[in-house]
């Protein structure tokens, strides 16, 4: 659908203007990152040439197309939950709740961390903080999403 095709569109463009950025900065400074994974900012702290603009820009782009997003997310939300409440079963609004309130959280804890993660100071040193913060939104979502769809089927409640 068209929804599903804008997501994808941008953050392909998304993906592609940081990844065309990225490679194109010259590196001085070594290529040891302070995260376990290789992330534009910490590809940015390793640049030998002022990146100000480029970071500002790249941010500025990102931080549209993730409001775009999440708008559209509020919106959608709003309009399912205005669906189940007019469900005339309380087990039927019971088992709608039930299904769109783990995703909700997965999605909340993916745009709060990452938020966290990308507007804080490059300039900033890396802590620990920072470390456990790039684990909840890099590794936590990916993770937990199968979990709670999977929660969901018969077979596997009766394994456990």
């Amino acid at each position: 659908s068209g929804s599903e095709s804008a997501a994808g569109g941008s953050g392909f463009l998304t993906a592609l203007l940081h990844t065309a950025s990225t490679f194109s900065l010259p590196l001085c400074q070594g290529n040891a990152v302070d995260k376990y994974f290789c992330d534009v900012p910490q590809i940015l702290k390793l640049s030998c040439s002022d990146t100000y603009l480029r970071e500002v820009w790249l941010l500025m782009f990102s931080a549209s197309v993730f409001w775009w997003c999440f708008i559209f997310i509020v919106l959608s939300y709003v309009q399912i939950f205005r669906a189940v409440l007019r469900i005339p079963s309380e087990q039927g609004r019971h088992k709608a709740f039930a299904t769109c309130l783990p995703h909700l959280s997965v999605v909340s804890l993916f745009s709060s961390t990452g938020t966290f993660a990308y507007l804080k100071p490059p300039s900033t040193p890396s802590t620990s903080l920072d470390l456990v913060v790039t684990a909840l939104y890099s590794v936590v979502p990916p993770a937990v999403n199968p979990l709670i769809y999977s929660v969901r089927n018969q077979e596997l409640k009766e394994s456990i």
